[in-house]
Parts: C-alpha cells; structure tokens; sequence
C-alpha cells in the first residue's frame, strides 16, 4: 500500500499515539480515561482527521471475533457458577507432595484451563487460591504466581479461544480449531514443561527449605477456604438418668408423633433408649416418681403463672428432660421434612450443574468439527441462558462489555493506521530479511513480533503484521501462509511473558495477589522482568522449533 499524503500520515500517526499511549498506559496523568476510552478516542479521531470515512470506520469493526469473544466470556460466567473453577483450585492442593509438585500442577492446571476458558478468566479465578495454598504451607508466593501467570499465558497459545489475539489469528487466518490445536500443541507442552523448569531452576533453594511450623488458626483457615471439609453436627454426649419406664413412654409416644418420612432419626433415637436404660439404678432412685408428671403440667400451665419452685430440688432434672424430649421430636419430625424440602433443590442443583458441563462439552466438540467458531460460541451462551431457566441479567452483567467496546475502537483505530501506509513501508523494509524459509528470518520476525507486543499490546500487534506476514509467507507455499499464521499466534501470545506490562494476565495475576483479602502479595515489576525475560526467549525460541 502506498503512503497517503502527508497531512494523513501526521494526523493518522498522532491518533494512533493517543491510542498507544492510553492502551499502554491506562492512567496516564494528563489523560486517565482508561483504555477502552482510549480506544474510542483513536477510532474518533481517525474519523474526524479524514484518515478513514465513518463507513470504512464501521467496516472494520469484525463481528465474527465480537461474537467469538461475547460467547465465550458468557460461558466462562455459567462455568463459574457451576463451581468448574472451585474444581480447579481443589486439584491444586489435592494430595499435594511438596512445593515442587505444587509448582508443576499450578504450572499443568493454569495451562490448561487458559486453553479452554482463555488466560484472563483462568487468572481471576485461581490466583486467590494460589495464594491460599502458599500461605497454609508457608511458602514465598511469588514462584507461584510467576507459575500461574506464565504457564496461563503459554497455555492460552494452544487454542483460538484461549486469547483474544488468537481470534484474530483464527478468524482472520480461516484455520479451523482443530488444524489450530494440533499445530500449536507440541510447542505449548513443551513450553509449559520448560518454563516450570526454569522456575525450578531459580527459585530451587526458596522451593527447597524446610517449611516452618504452621500457625494452626492459619493453617486451618487456608485448609478450609481450598478443600472446603464439610463439618458433621454435634451430638449430645451427656443425658440426665432418669427412670427408663418414663423415657420408654417418652419415646413410644415420639414414635406416634413422627413423621413417616423420619426413617433417618431412628437409630438415634434408639441409642438414646439404650443409653437411658444402662444407667446407673441407684441414681435413678433419687428421683421421685411425681417428678416428671409435676414437670410436664409445669411445663403446660407456664402461661399461666404457676410457682416455679413447687417441685423443689428436682425440677432441673425433670426440666432437662422435657427439654431433651422437645429437641427429639424437632429432629424426628422438623429435620427431616427439611431434608425432603432440599433433596429436590439439590438434584436440580446437579442436573443444572451437568446441563452446563454438557453444553460446554458440545461446544468445544463442534470447534473441533470445524464448525463456524463465532456462531458455536453464541449459540453455546444461549444454550446455558435456556438451560438456567432464569432471568440472565446478573450473568450478563459479569460480561466484561468494555473490552468488547476495547476492540471495536481498537479495530477503527489500526484499520486508520494501515490506511495511512506507514505499517506497509515498514514492512516493505523488513520482509526481504524476515522470511519465514530461513532460520535467520526467523530469528528477525520472532524479535520483530516480540518487540511489538510489548511497545503497543499483541493484539494491535497482530492487526498491523498478520495479513503481511501471512502475504509474504503465502508467496513461497501453502504450508507457509499456515506455518506463518500459527507463528504469530506462539509468539506474540508468548511475548506476554517478558514483562509485567506485557500480557493483561499478567496484570491480572499482580492486581488480584494485592487485592486479596488477608492474603496480600505484591508481585513487583522487576521481580517478573527477572523471571520473564529469560522465560520468554528460551520458551519462544524452543517452540518455534517445533512448527513445521
């Protein structure tokens, strides 16, 4: 494309600044409005300069990844409710062996789920519980969330779904899931695998000390937040001796009172029987045998003022009775009808719960069918909507809506940019040293793409090189254009990890860890630039290795 003239280029190319600055730097001083605001404001001002018409403006906002994006942030909101997460968090302190094998599960789980449900929700949900389990075995938290932030970030490579610069890829590119999945792969196993080796290899010693003894009250509460014990009810432990003839009475009468479906109290009502019968006799001779019969017309007339101290020494006894007699028809009659009033709610509970999982199932089977991904995704959500048989307005309020609104300015924003031409002579200077036939063109594209990741985000990134990358690598084979596309998407999903700023998972794992109640950690800047810059370039120059 050739260079417009030159009053577009400066006003293009200052829109675009604007946009970059506040995409990057979200609360900068002179303009904090944010990135979404940010995002809009470039794709005005691309507009009102003349760089693009309104028309062209609307033309590049690309509905299939809108969609794609909509459907899964909506699935990712009914997975949560279904406790899918909670399951997750569980699995990482399940029979756990030590911090090492902590290490590799957060490093295995996170990866994972980030394919699946992408690395920005996979983030939100399990850094609270990683910094759980660090805490209960008094472990340094940072290894941990390097962990949980990287492997989240590799693992968000495998699928199209697992990122947002991979629905680009995706849509853009036309390859199908499952072509994408098992291209992607190898390189993703092997890159979670080395980074979870790199992350022995530097934090060995931390991993290594012996864990001090445990405070129990914090111990116990960490124990409880991530493996959630469920408690049985107490039970009585001590009943007056009384005469047996009278709790025999006592019981049978209960027996008339309770209701068919207290089948379940019976045992313990019996055991309560043989218990008041071992009693010792002599000391149930001391009681007289008035006691109970005054007790219960006491009991009976309260209303009506009677004199409380007319049974003497032995009205506690008999009081403690007809108390423990009250208590027993409340377990044999009111308990029971309330378990029958909760077994249906908790079966419509479970059958909701696998109605999610099922739908979710079918949603990724049909990706992998190489159905339309934007369409299987959408019709996903309003599966689930249906299915929860309820108003979805609290589960569409958790839509993060700005960042759909974030890629529409974005898509006007870039689509200004490389109508100004300053992107294509760029390229035009770049492309004889950066085919993709070569290991040393290779080696410039990888450093070209991971440098732009972290100067303007990877998705502008992917806008402004995808369709010229793809080009270039089409104009040699077939094979090219896809080992091309699928190049972009390992290196710039993995770029995210060099530094702090350079993913939003990233940013996600640092604001979640310093936010968490009680459990407060802050993961600083240059402790994950420690970390991330050689992460990255083994982890990407390891993975490239793998795409044929």
């Amino acid at each position: 494309m050739a260079m417009a003239s030159s009053v577009k280029v400066v006003l293009g190319s200052i829109a675009f600044a604007i946009f970059w600055v506040l995409a990057v730097f979200p609360a900068v001083p002179f303009l904090p409005v944010g990135r979404t605001a940010g995002s809009l404001l470039g794709a005005m001002l691309m507009v009102l300069f003349g760089v693009i018409t309104p028309d062209q403006a609307y033309d590049a906002i690309d509905l299939p990844i809108l969609g794609l994006l909509f459907g899964t942030m909506v699935v990712s909101v009914y997975l949560e409710r279904a406790d899918m997460f909670k399951y997750l968090g569980k699995l990482l302190a399940w029979k756990s062996k030590g911090a090492k094998d902590l290490l590799f599960r957060i490093c295995l789980i996170s990866a994972i789920s980030s394919a699946l449900f992408t690395n920005d929700t996979s983030c939100v949900i399990l850094t609270e519980f990683v910094l759980k389990i660090a805490r209960q075995h008094n472990l340094p938290p940072h290894p941990f969330l390097l962990a949980l932030a990287s492997s989240a970030n590799i693992g968000s490579s495998a699928t199209p779904i697992g990122n947002p610069q991979n629905l680009v890829i995706a849509i853009q590119s036309g390859i199908s899931f499952g072509d994408f999945l098992i291209g992607i792969l190898p390189a993703m196993l092997v890159g979670v695998l080395v980074n979870a080796l790199l992350l022995l290899c530097m934090y060995w010693r931390v991993l290594s000390v012996q864990k001090d003894e445990e405070d129990p009250s914090r111990a116990a509460v960490a124990e409880e937040d991530v493996i959630s014990h469920r408690f049985s009810p107490a039970t009585m432990s001590h009943i007056s001796p009384l005469n047996p003839q009278e709790w025999n009475s006592t019981f049978d009468s209960m027996n008339v009172i309770r209701s068919p479906n207290a089948n379940g109290s019976t045992a313990h009502v019996e055991t309560l029987r043989n218990r008041v019968k071992s009693a010792d006799q002599n000391e149930i001779q001391r009681v007289p045998s008035g006691a109970i019969d005054s007790a219960r017309n006491s009991n009976a007339s309260k209303e009506a003022t009677t004199d409380d101290h007319s049974h003497g020494k032995e009205e506690p006894v008999a009081s403690k009775m007809i108390a423990l007699t009250d208590s027993l028809q409340d377990v044999c009659s009111v308990q029971p009808s309330e378990e029958k009033e909760n077994l249906p709610r908790r079966w419509k509970r479970r059958f909701w719960k696998f109605s999610v999982y099922f739908v979710t199932m079918g949603m990724l089977i049909s990706l992998l069918m190489g159905l339309n991904m934007s369409w299987t995704a959408v019709t996903a959500a309003l599966a689930l909507i249906v299915v929860d048989f309820q108003d979805a307005q609290p589960c569409l309020e958790k839509v993060s809506y700005s960042l759909l609104i974030f890629f529409c300015g974005m898509f006007i924003t870039v689509d200004g940019f490389n109508k100004s031409g300053i992107p294509s002579t760029l390229w035009n200077l770049m492309e004889p040293y950066a085919k993709i036939n070569h290991v040393s063109g290779i080696a410039i594209l990888a450093i070209v793409i991971l440098g732009l990741s972290n100067l303007a985000s990877n998705v502008p990134t992917v806008l402004l090189l995808g369709g010229r990358v793809a080009a270039s690598a089409a104009a040699i084979s077939a094979s090219d254009e896809k080992k091309a596309w699928l190049m972009l998407a390992w290196v710039s999903t993995v770029a995210g990890n060099l530094s702090l700023l350079g993913s939003a998972a990233n940013l996600i794992v640092c604001e979640q860890a310093r936010r968490a109640p009680q459990l407060g950690y802050t993961l600083s800047f240059w402790k994950h630039l420690k970390f991330g810059v050689p992460s990255t370039l083994i982890v990407t120059a390891i993975g490239l290795t793998l795409f044929r």
